[in-house]
């Protein structure tokens, strides 16, 4: 049994519901539309985002029917934003499988995650989820805005760490943060625990995505294994490169800006900023910031009764810093 297959024991009975509900809300009367779908559900990743809702609704009482429409207006709308991120990026490959592009081109790819968005919002309207539809209207909105901050700063690559912190709360943190709440508010928490269980989510989402930081360099807990780089050679600038550079000569940040201006498909010369990164303690501060966000979740959880539902998302949140993909 896996790790995460242990984190899923309290909320076993509310997945296994999940799953027809989910299909369901995917249905369509366009017979290309349904293969899609199909395609979709039958690839689906780990569903750590639905475990977020589940375990965030009972750890203040039972799971009702507004749980379950948060969990799948919360993966419709993510799989929307990752149907479209692969548009955007060109990307092939989504989880070692063909991507909805990669298959059926761009146009019915934007259309797809067109319509996984509109179902997505139209499941909270028919069930009259007006709390649930302003927490995931919101986070689409935070989500958009952080993909076009990073874009813009990547053109000038000078992103501070404030504007690092901004871009990654909105682009990644903000739909855990989503989960939190609306699981919280699923089971009719007052506004203060909904708002406090957002910012648990946050917290969370913000260690998620340092931890995706550092595969970049091949940081693996204490080990350091084959890095990726990917991030610079789409000249995304990360938290370990940006503590380096703000502490780095200006000779070498120059040299650095530099390499991921003009040569990151240089395989030789991206490796050379690996190493720097590496050299100069920006995986060890990264890991530092990383642990300090895991700690202010875990503390925000320490707030609440301690059930097996809460001790299962203290396990959730260990899992995301300390995951090896």
């Amino acid at each position: 049994m896996s790790k995460l297959d242990d984190i899923k024991q309290p909320i076993l009975t509310e997945i296994e519901e999940f799953e027809p509900r989910f299909r369901a809300s995917m249905k369509s009367r366009v017979a290309l539309l349904d293969k899609i779908m199909h395609y979709i559900i039958k690839r689906k990743g780990k569903q750590m985002r639905p475990m977020f809702v589940f375990l965030s609704a009972k750890v203040f009482g039972k799971t009702t029917d507004s749980t379950y429409h948060a969990a799948a207006m919360i993966e419709l709308l993510h799989t929307a934003t990752l149907v479209h991120d692969d548009v955007v990026d060109d990307a092939n490959k989504r989880r070692g499988f063909w991507s909805i592009n990669a298959v059926w081109k761009n146009k019915i790819a934007v259309l797809v995650g067109d319509y996984l968005l509109s179902k997505g919002l139209l499941l909270a309207v028919e069930n009259e989820e007006f709390g649930l539809l302003k927490i995931m209207s919101n986070s689409v909105k935070e989500m958009s805005e952080g993909e076009l901050l990073q874009i813009e700063k990547a053109r000038k690559l000078d992103i501070t760490e404030a504007v690092y912190y901004d871009i990654i709360r909105q682009k990644t943190a903000t739909l855990i943060a989503s989960c939190c709440a609306s699981g919280a508010n699923s089971v009719g928490m007052d506004k203060a625990t909904v708002e406090k269980m957002r910012l648990f989510g946050e917290y969370t989402g913000i260690a998620f995505q340092i931890k995706d930081d550092l595969f970049d360099y091949g940081s693996n807990g204490d080990k350091i294994g084959k890095p990726t780089a990917i991030d610079i050679k789409e000249k995304k600038m990360t938290l370990p490169l940006i503590y380096v550079l703000n502490n780095a000569s200006k000779s070498d940040k120059k040299n650095i800006i530099n390499t991921i201006r003009k040569h990151n498909e240089n395989k030789k010369k991206v490796k050379e900023v690996v190493e720097f990164v590496i050299q100069n303690g920006g995986i060890e501060y990264a890991q530092q910031a990383m642990i300090s966000y895991k700690e202010k979740a875990i503390a925000i959880l320490n707030e609440f009764e301690q059930n097996e539902a809460n001790i299962a998302l203290k396990a959730l949140v260990n899992y995301t810093i300390e995951r090896t993909k």
